[in-house]
């Protein structure tokens, strides 16, 4: 099984990612790690599509996208789930990240980003702050036996 989680910086993606990892013993890929598959970042796109197309029908797979076009590799058939937060918890998250400093620049590039995958179309909505991973795990398990 395939199963795309996308979602905003700071919103949980990385929490919930590693709850089902552990609950599917599942492989996990973050962001733009696939750029190891090769030396050139074409033929790391071309083998890690072709991993992707694999991974629906095949081995579990995760892969966690916080940008626009990382979330636009997921084949059809996999399972998407967005993951969300407030604004707030995310600015606070990602001071954290900053030792607790959140500079103006940054403050306003996750302004402008908040939202952005509200829109799409998903199998699961998460709550990143009050969501149950243990929940999303067995509903995700159900679903690959299902299969």
């Amino acid at each position: 099984m395939l199963i795309g989680i996308i979602g905003e910086n700071c919103s949980g993606k990385s929490t919930l990612a590693d709850a089902l990892k552990a609950a599917l013993g599942a492989e996990l890929v973050t962001g733009k790690d696939y750029l190891r598959l090769a030396k050139s970042e074409g033929e790391a796109l071309r083998l890690f599509g072709e991993k992707l197309r694999n991974a629906v029908d095949g081995e579990d797979l995760i892969y966690v996208a916080s940008e626009p076009e990382q979330a636009a590799l997921l084949p059809e058939g996999a399972v998407r789930i967005l993951v969300s937060a407030d604004l707030d918890t995310i600015k606070r998250r990602f001071a954290a990240r900053m030792h607790g400093q959140l500079p103006g620049p940054v403050a306003a590039m996750l302004e402008r980003k908040h939202g952005i995958f509200a829109e799409g179309v998903y199998d699961y909505r998460y709550d990143g702050v009050s969501g149950d991973p243990a929940a999303l795990c067995r509903a995700l398990l159900a679903k690959k036996n299902e299969r």
